[in-house]
């Protein structure tokens, strides 16, 4: 039985579609982003001026974790790269059953041929595994509530549907999708709420199994109540959808929100399979994005049709940028799928402790965690709103998680060295740093004890071997040493002085001792008397001498980058490459000052000249 109204449009486009064309310009940004702590701004309609949702609590209503162990799971579609918006969803949801004590699902909803990549299902895998969320229930794992595929349950959904068919919540709908524009372009022209008219809902029982045994084409609906239920959310607080409301009191049977349950392919769309899912895997708690708060109320719909008791759901707020948009790599350039910082280099604990604080709240003095302690502290203190994802964060733990690497040693230390020496292989000739090498140590080794000592400036391999070039090549140099005052000079003219070190002793501590007795060695030499200055003048001048020359002598040995201490670094370039660099620098002073260097030499107080002899300065 089909309607009389007088459709003559063909062309297919969605309820979203058309309902997107219906929102002003000045709102059209909030339709797709909720803004932070206002979740009614999701846009309004020309005809409607009530927001299409609203809560009534102010703030985050759950703030301690349950008493009996939650049963969670992360469902995302294998249609493309795991994100940080998702991540962040399986890390609550991890987080919220290992610190129950409960168990946590990963379950494929694949039903959507369409939309399925290849291989994206692996890199899923992948990727939960690389940031150590580590399932209890699902694919490659098994359990008892298995299959963890929705492609592989479609007859268990098809039952379930069927089963509400019979019992009068859900019904056979044979309209064509050209009809069901028409109504939808109907309704937006003449300003009607848009829905479905229950064309095929009064068809009767003997008329729907006639044309579906006939084979003709049809989809099954939920028959959707007329009193919307409410979402009793665990951080929104009590939700109440006025758009379904509004709809009901203005256009009576002519608009209904009756979502399609079953395809006409035979597979379950998300409402329908997600909600059989959940509760035949016993999930007790749901948390997922606050995009689908507003169709929650279908889901409540469905759990009240099967008579089962729903999960408790906690809708955590969208990650935005800082211009308040949802965030994606097109909008702002920041990249949102895990791959792209896992090529980059990004340690796994750095990125799963930055995800941890984006939209939750901790009472731990740091912000610096890893996934063990995370398990430890957690209370589901979630933010009630939107989160702007800052990346500057992300580089300051990921020295901080690289620093500890670096320390403990083992598999995480020889992680980091494959992909720093990796990068060093794909920027450097392999001449250039094999000549600092000198066959003291492989390239392994010398990156190995590098980040031994640098690792708090690592942030990603890129970066970390473009800040110590120095180690690899040439250091860069922009001053020249006319630039210098005198004593500048007098500080490179000083540094010579590390050749008295043989090459057997070219050690850390030896080093530190030479260059104490260096700076001291200026302090005599640039001092008229020493002896009628006041000792906290000599310090203060003393400390004024130290920094100058280990500020010369880093600029020297790398061109004045940061990287280890200076003793440190200098151990690591060796003893030639070390003083060949400064010796560039010191004929040049002696150019300049044209011959002064012995002089200054000379000009040495005697007790303090003859501990230019390295060898009785350390016995």
């Amino acid at each position: 039985m089909q309607s009389s109204t007088p459709f003559t449009q063909s062309t297919f486009i969605c309820s979203s579609c058309l309902r997107r064309l219906t929102i002003s310009p000045r709102n059209r940004a909030h339709q797709l982003v909720p803004s932070a702590y206002n979740t009614r701004s999701r846009g309004q309609a020309r005809w409607y001026s009530g927001p299409l949702w609203t809560t009534t609590s102010r703030g985050n209503s759950w703030q301690r974790l349950p008493d009996s162990p939650a049963r969670t799971r992360f469902a995302p579609s294998p249609t493309g790269m795991l994100h940080l918006g998702s991540l962040r969803t399986a890390l609550f949801s991890y987080l919220l059953a290992r610190a129950t004590k409960g168990q946590f699902l990963l379950r494929l909803e694949d039903t959507d041929r369409s939309r399925t990549i290849q291989d994206a299902e692996q890199r899923l895998y992948d990727d939960l595994g690389w940031a150590g969320l580590h399932w209890d229930e699902g694919p490659g794992v098994g359990g008892p509530y298995g299959p963890y595929r929705q492609s592989e349950r479609t007859r268990l959904y098809q039952d379930h549907v069927h089963q509400l068919r019979r019992s009068g919540h859900a019904y056979r709908c044979f309209c064509s999708p050209e009809r069901l524009n028409s109504l939808l372009r109907y309704q937006h022209q003449h300003k009607l709420p848009m829905g479905y008219d229950r064309t095929c809902a009064s068809l009767t029982i003997e008329e729907s199994y006639t044309r579906a045994a006939s084979g003709e084409s049809h989809v099954i609906r939920l028959k959707s109540p007329e009193d919307t239920p409410v979402v009793h959310d665990l951080i929104f607080g009590k939700v109440q959808d006025k758009w379904q409301d509004y709809r009901n009191k203005k256009a009576g049977d002519s608009a209904w929100d009756d979502p399609i349950l079953l395809k006409s392919d035979g597979m379950p769309t998300y409402h329908l399979a997600n909600v059989i899912d959940d509760h035949l895997m016993r999930i007790t708690h749901v948390i997922r994005g606050s995009e689908w708060l507003s169709t929650t109320s279908r889901h409540i719909a469905l759990y009240d049709a099967f008579g089962w008791e729903p999960p408790l759901f906690a809708h955590v707020g969208l990650l935005v940028d800082a211009a308040g948009q949802k965030l994606s790599k097109r909008n702002s350039g920041v990249e949102t799928d895990i791959k792209s910082y896992r090529e980059n280099g990004y340690l796994p604990e750095t990125l799963v402790n930055f995800v941890s604080l984006l939209g939750w709240s901790h009472k731990e003095g740091s912000d610096f965690m890893d996934l063990n302690k995370m398990v430890k502290i957690f209370a589901p203190k979630f933010t009630k709103g939107n989160t702007t994802v800052d990346l500057g964060k992300l580089g300051f733990l990921q020295k901080k998680h690289a620093a500890v690497r670096a320390e403990k040693g083992g598999q995480g230390l020889e992680e980091m060295v494959d992909l720093v020496v990796h990068q060093v292989q794909s920027s450097f000739p392999l001449d250039s740093y094999e000549k600092i090498l000198r066959e003291r140590m492989t390239l392994r080794q010398y990156v190995t004890a590098i980040l031994r000592g640098g690792a708090k400036n690592y942030e990603t391999p890129t970066d970390f071997v473009q800040r110590i070039s120095y180690f690899f090549g040439p250091r860069d140099i922009h001053e020249k040493v006319t630039d210098l005052d005198p004593e500048g000079q007098d500080c490179v003219l000083a540094a010579t002085q590390l050749e008295e070190i043989p090459a057997e002793r070219w050690l850390t501590g030896v080093l530190n001792d030479k260059i104490r007795l260096i700076i001291q060695l200026l302090l005599d030499t640039n001092t008229k008397d020493p002896d009628a200055i006041p000792s906290f003048e000599q310090e203060d001048e003393r400390k004024e001498w130290k920094k100058k020359f280990n500020m010369l002598l880093r600029k020297l040995v790398t061109g004045g980058s940061p990287g280890p201490g200076i003793s440190e670094t200098m151990q690591l370039l060796g003893r030639d490459t070390v003083l060949s660099r400064i010796s560039e620098w010191a004929d040049s002073c002696v150019d300049a000052r044209k011959g002064e260097r012995q002089t200054w030499q000379q000009l040495l107080p005697k007790h303090r000249r003859e501990t230019l002899v390295f060898e009785e300065n350390i016995a």
